[in-house]
């Protein structure tokens, strides 16, 4: 593999062409664009992605286009259009959206084909080769509090797929580091929040409302191939001047949440079942009701930190 994607007009030229094969994590995408533009973000916030040298004739697991319509709508209010597999799943996106179709494109071919993996909806991150598994819903601050772990030195695997193999005896969680994205609010908070975030762009009223990406980490992304023990579960909640607390959770409440909170689990069948249940039964899990991320984080690590003495206990002879 070559190094990176750093080399802007090298890059704009190969998307333009035979396109670009780079790896994030078990997936190796082949991405195409003619909107060139989509170069300079990619750049930034993909920076450490190994890319495949044009000798290397590894089959893609993903093949994504970015292509701008023809007619009236490559003039006039331009847009982009994802294609996959002769598939175009979302209607088009207006062109300076083009990044965020991207983003959703991969997800999109991650949750539709990715069934070698058992897809838990949620944010998972790492410290001392345990992970913290975060499923929660839309609005409830994971996102923010995930990139906040980040930015205090915890390993991002991923923030919207929690992908372990469910006929792995260990269930280890697989790394999957792309820019978390960050929306309304939460885009100030994370910028506020570190000097060391490197936000990308922010899109202005995408479906999603306003929405910036923070590049996952340097070590993040070059440790994009290590997996992580499954530690414990995190439900957290926002809540604008309340305290921090957290509680302990039952494990039936946290099966059912887990089950229903993912992208596959009917369709992996008993073996999706037995392997929730396993994970719920190792792992710890608690509702976290959160302010202020400065004063939350170290209550987060120290309960970390006794969850992993735990695991290293059970572990020695």
């Amino acid at each position: 593999m070559s190094t990176a994607l750093k080399d802007l007009p090298a890059l704009e030229e190969r998307l333009l062409g035979r396109g670009i094969k780079f790896q994030t994590g078990p997936f190796l995408i082949h991405l195409h664009s003619d909107h060139t533009g989509i170069a300079e973000q990619l750049r930034e916030l993909y920076p450490y992605a190994p890319v495949l040298d044009d000798g290397d004739k590894r089959p893609s697991d993903f093949t994504v286009n970015l292509h701008r319509p023809r007619g009236i709508r490559r003039w006039w209010r331009p847009q982009v259009q994802m294609r996959t597999d002769a598939q175009t799943p979302f209607l088009p996106f207006p062109l300076d959206h083009a990044f965020p179709l991207l983003e959703w494109s991969y997800n999109w071919c991650i949750a539709t084909q990715a069934h070698q993996f058992l897809m838990l909806h949620s944010a998972v991150i790492e410290k001392d080769g345990v992970a913290l598994i975060m499923p929660a819903q839309p609005g409830s601050g994971k996102s923010t509090l995930c990139a906040a772990l980040m930015l205090r030195g915890w390993r991002l695997l991923s923030d919207e797929f929690g992908l372990l193999r469910p006929t792995d005896p260990e269930l280890r969680l697989h790394s999957l580091p792309r820019p978390i994205p960050l929306k309304n609010e939460s885009i100030e908070v994370i910028r506020n929040f570190s000097d060391e975030a490197v936000l990308g762009p922010t899109f202005k009223k995408t479906r999603k409302g306003d929405v910036a990406h923070v590049m996952a980490s340097k070590e993040s992304q070059l440790r994009g191939q290590e997996s992580a023990l499954p530690g414990w579960f995190l439900f957290p909640k926002y809540q604008a001047g309340q305290a921090n607390s957290f509680e302990k959770l039952a494990r039936g409440w946290t099966f059912l949440k887990v089950s229903n909170n993912s992208f596959n689990y009917k369709l992996q069948g008993a073996r999706g079942f037995r392997a929730v249940a396993d994970l719920v039964n190792r792992c710890p899990s608690y509702a976290l009701q959160y302010s202020d991320l400065n004063s939350v984080i170290p209550d987060i690590e120290k309960l970390h930190q006794q969850i992993c003495s735990k695991i290293k206990e059970r572990a020695e002879p």
